[in-house]
């Protein structure tokens, strides 16, 4: 029998396995760095996060092991009569953990969480080369109803 699943909100402690979870496919390897020389950087960010109320970075662990994050952001908006929206980004599962549900449960626990704190809408973006990613964020209800942009500075 498996053990259960545990979400909750990441640590210190959590940020190098987050952080080779980010770097453990095709794009991450491009853009993370997760090197013990890189893992300062890291460190910084995660502060940066944890301090804001408004962001929430969450781990998905089993049996003491990090297998799963993701970072939520909750945006205040004057469109659709002062709705909040919840951001998820960074989702990511273990390779080992690929296909067990993980990620289903930890979208399931990021919404319940946007709903928690009033937003009207979850939103997400995924890159378009991801095409299992974005069939399993349709089969979780997501609709790609808007065409994202990105400028890198």
């Amino acid at each position: 029998m498996q053990e259960p699943l545990r979400l909750r909100r990441a640590t210190a402690r959590d940020v190098p396995a987050i952080v080779a979870m980010l770097a453990d496919d095709v794009l991450g390897r491009r853009r993370e760095d997760a090197s013990p020389q890189a893992l300062a950087r890291y460190l910084q960010a995660y502060a940066d996060i944890d301090s804001d109320p408004r962001q929430l970075l969450a781990v998905a662990e089993r049996a003491g092991t990090v297998v799963g994050c993701l970072q939520l952001t909750f945006i205040p908006g004057l469109s659709h009569q002062g709705a909040w929206r919840g951001q998820i980004e960074s989702v990511r599962v273990s390779s080992s953990e690929r296909g067990s549900g993980v990620g289903r449960a930890m979208l399931s626990w990021a919404i319940g969480q946007c709903r928690e704190r009033g937003c009207t809408v979850v939103q997400l973006t995924t890159d378009k080369s991801r095409a299992d990613a974005r069939r399993f964020y349709e089969s979780l209800g997501f609709t790609a109803s808007h065409e994202g942009m990105k400028l890198a500075l």
